[in-house]
C-alpha cells in the first residue's frame, strides 16, 4: 500500500503478505524500484504460477515479456536452484557460461550467508524457446524447465528469534522437554539458528532429511540414541519425513508436541500426541487438524500452555490423593468397627456431608490452585506413568495409617480416654459455666438421643469431629505432594482459603446449633473441641515425617535399558533391537504402501474424470 486511507502518499509502503515475499519486495524496493513497478510492471503479464513445492524446493512463474518471449522465473533453495543454473548473471545485465570458479564462489557465498544463520534463497530465470506455444503452458500440461536457468542472484533473508524464545527454550528443557527443530532451510543455516535459540547443544547431532529418510529404524537408533535423544535438527526437510519422526518417536514411548502453520504439516499434526498451528500464520487446514491454536504464533505461549497443562494434572493428582484418603479411613473405619462393636461411628449423614460437602469444597479447593513455576522443573509425565504415584500412595498411606489408629482407639477405647464412662445422659457442664464451655444450656434430648446413651453419643461426635479435622489439615498437606513447607503460596490462593474457612464453620454448625438432630450430633465442651482440632493438627507434622521417607524412581524405560546392558555385560548375543520393534516397523512401512497404493487410485480416478470432463466441454 503506498497511499493511506486518505489518498495521502506514504513515505515507506506498507507491504503485506508472506514473511519472504515482503523481505524480498522490500529489498527491491529499498534497491532502488519504485513500489508501483515492482507491484505491476507494464506490458508484463504473468500466465502461470506455481506454488511452493517442499519435494523439490522451489517455486516458479511464466510471465510474457512485452516482445512475447515467455520468460520462466525460479525461485528457492539455493543450493538446489544453484545445481539448476548454467549461467549467470553480472551486475551490469550481461550473461556469461557459469564455470567451476564462480559456482563454487556463489555456494561459499551461500555458506557464508548460512553461517550468519541468514536463510538463503537463490533467484534464476531461463527464456523459453520462441515459438513455444501458449496453451499447454496456462493449462499446467508442461513442465517448466529445471536446467539450464541463468542465476541472478542469492539474498540472505534474517529470520530473527523473538524476544523471549531462548529463555523459552531453556524452560522446556529444564522442565524434561525435549525441543527440535524441523525445517527445511539448509543444514549449515538451520544449525546456526539452531543454536541462537538454544536448542542445539554442544552433543546434539543434525541431519538431513534425505539422510534420514534412508536410515533403518536401527540405523537411527544406533546413531541418535535409543530415543533419539541426541537427534535435535532436522534441515531440508519434507512433509513425510516430520510424520515420519513423530510416528517413530511416538512408537518408542515418547509424549510428542508438533508445531506447524503449513498444509503439508496437517499430516504430522494429526499423528503427534498435541498438534499445535500457529492462529496467523497458520492455513485453515493446519488449524483444523491440531489440537490447540496458537494465537500470537509465539513459542513462549507453547511454554505457558505445557506450565497450565501440567498445573491442571498436579490438581487433580492433589485431589485424588486427598479424596483416597478420606475415602480409605472411613470405610475401613466403619468396616472395623461395624465388625468389632456391631455400630458404626459415622453415620449415613455425616458420610453424606463429607461426600458432598468436604470432596466438593476440596475440589475447588485443591482444583483453583495456581500454576507455579516449580512445576516447570520436574520431569515430564510419561504416556503410561500411573495417577497414582509412589509418591502420592506414600501420602496416602502414612495419613491412612495415623488416622485409622486413631480413630480405631477412639472407638475402641474412648469411654477411658475422654472420661465418658461418668456421664448420665445430662449436660457434662453446669449451665452456669456457659461462658468458659461450648456446652449449651437450650439444648434438650429429643426421643432420638433418649434413645441412645449420652456418652455414646458423644464419642461418636467426637470420632466424627476429629475425622473431619484430620481431613481439613490433610486438605493442607495436599497442596504440596514433595515439599514440607505446606503454607508456602496459600495466601496467593483466596478460594483455598475461604472454602477451608466455610468448611470448618459447616462442621460447627451441624454440632452445635439445631442441625445436631439431623446429623446425630451432640453439643462438645470447649476441652473436646481443642482435643479434636489439636489431633487432627498432628496431620501436618507427620506429613513433614512421612515426606522424608525416600521412594527410589526408576521407568520402565530405565528398567529396559539396564536390562540390556545386562545382557551385553554378561556376553549375551541378543539383538539390541527386539524383533518386535522390528515387526513394528515392517509394519508400519506396509501400512504407508498401502495408503500410497490407495492415494495413486484416487489420483488416477480423479485425473480420468478431468479427462473426460474436459473432453465433454470441447466437444
Amino acid at each position: 500500500f503506498t497511499r493511506d486511507q486518505t489518498g495521502q502518499m506514504l513515505k515507506e509502503p506498507i507491504i503485506t503478505g508472506k514473511p519472504t515475499e515482503v523481505a524480498l519486495l522490500d529489498y527491491g524496493i529499498r534497491l532502488g524500484s519504485s513500489p508501483e513497478q515492482a507491484v505491476k510492471q507494464p506490458g508484463l503479464k504473468v500466465i502461470r504460477v506455481d506454488p511452493f513445492n517442499s519435494t523439490k524446493k522451489r517455486m516458479g512463474a511464466v510471465v510474457k515479456l512485452p516482445d512475447g518471449t515467455l520468460r520462466v522465473h525460479v525461485k528457492g533453495a539455493s543450493e538446489i536452484v544453484l545445481g539448476l543454473c548454467s549461467r549467470r548473471m553480472q551486475p551490469d545485465g550481461t550473461v556469461f557460461e557459469m564455470k567451476e570458479q564462480d559456482r563454487k564462489e556463489v555456494a561459499d557465498l551461500i555458506h557464508e550467508f548460512a553461517e550468519g544463520s541468514l536463510r538463503t534463497i537463490a533467484l534464476g530465470y531461463i527464456d523459453l524457446p520462441p515459438g513455444t506455444e501458449e496453451g499447454p503452458i496456462v493449462a499446467g500440461d508442461v513442465e517448466l524447465p529445471d536446467q539450464g536457468l541463468c542465476c541472478l542472484g542469492v539474498v540472505g533473508i534474517k529470520d530473527p528469534c523473538r524476544p523471549g524464545v531462548p529463555d523459552a527454550v531453556a524452560r522446556c528443557q529444564r522442565a524434561g522437554i525435549m525441543v527440535r527443530m524441523v525445517t527445511g532451510d539448509n543444514i549449515t543455516t538451520a544449525c546456526a539458528i539452531a543454536r541462537e535459540c538454544n536448542i542445539l547443544s554442544p552433543g546434539g547431532l543434525a541431519v538431513e532429511g534425505v539422510d534420514f529418510r534412508k536410515m533403518t529404524f536401527a540405523e537411527r537408533r544406533a546413531r541418535f540414541g535409543d530415543r533419539l535423544e541426541k537427534l535435535q535438527v532436522m534441515a531440508r526437510s519434507s512433509p513425510s519425513d516430520k510424520y515420519d519422526l513423530v510416528h517413530m518417536l511416538r512408537g518408542l514411548g515418547e509424549v510428542v508436541g508438533v508445531t506447524g502453520d503449513g498444509t503439508n504439516d496437517s499430516k504430522a499434526l494429526k499423528e503427534a500426541d498435541i498438534g499445535l498451528a500457529m492462529g496467523i500464520a497458520g492455513t485453515e487446514v493446519a488449524k483444523k487438524s491440531s489440537d490447540i491454536v496458537i494465537l500470537d504464533d509465539n513459542f513462549t505461549s507453547i511454554v505457558t500452555v505445557v506450565r497450565w497443562g501440567r498445573s491442571v494434572y498436579s490438581n487433580i493428582q492433589k485431589f485424588v490423593q486427598f479424596q483416597v484418603t478420606v475415602n480409605l479411613v472411613a470405610l475401613s473405619l466403619n468396616f472395623i468397627s461395624a465388625v468389632g462393636q456391631g455400630t458404626a461411628p459415622l453415620t449415613a449423614v455425616q458420610l453424606l456431608w463429607v461426600n458432598l460437602i468436604m470432596d466438593t469444597m476440596g475440589a475447588l479447593a485443591l482444583g483453583t490452585e495456581p500454576p507455579r513455576e516449580e512445576l516447570m522443573q520436574q520431569k515430564p509425565y510419561g504416556r503410561t506413568s500411573p495417577l497414582i504415584t509412589k509418591v502420592m500412595w506414600r501420602n496416602i498411606l502414612g495419613q491412612f495409617a495415623f488416622q485409622l489408629v486413631l480413630l480405631v482407639v477412639y472407638t475402641f477405647e474412648g469411654y477411658k480416654i475422654f472420661g465418658l464412662d461418668e456421664i448420665t445422659g445430662e449436660c457434662d457442664n453446669p449451665v452456669g459455666e456457659r461462658d468458659s464451655t461450648m456446652c449449651n444450656d437450650w439444648h434438650t434430648f429429643d426421643e432420638h438421643e433418649q434413645g441412645l446413651e449420652h456418652n455414646t453419643l458423644t464419642l461418636h461426635t467426637i470420632i466424627f469431629n476429629t475425622f473431619v479435622f484430620c481431613q481439613v489439615f490433610n486438605e493442607l498437606n495436599a497442596r504440596h505432594m514433595d515439599k514440607l513447607n505446606v503454607f508456602e503460596g496459600l495466601l496467593a490462593n483466596r478460594v483455598f482459603i475461604f472454602i477451608i474457612l466455610i468448611t470448618c464453620g459447616f462442621q460447627v454448625l451441624l454440632i452445635e446449633t439445631p442441625l445436631s438432630d439431623f446429623a446425630s450430633t451432640t453439643s462438645l465442651s470447649t476441652k473436646h473441641w481443642l482435643i479434636c482440632v489439636g489431633v487432627g493438627a498432628i496431620s501436618i507434622p507427620l506429613a513433614v515425617l512421612v515426606k522424608l521417607i525416600p521412594i527410589p524412581e526408576m521407568d520402565n524405560f530405565q528398567k529396559t535399558r539396564l536390562a540390556k546392558l545386562m545382557r551385553v555385560r554378561t556376553g549375551g548375543t541378543e539383538s539390541l533391537v527386539p524383533a518386535a520393534e522390528l515387526q513394528e516397523t515392517q509394519r508400519y512401512l506396509d501400512i504407508e504402501k498401502a495408503k500410497n497404493a490407495e492415494l495413486e487410485k484416487k489420483l488416477s480416478y480423479a485425473t480420468g474424470k478431468l479427462k473426460e470432463m474436459e473432453s465433454s466441454s470441447k466437444s
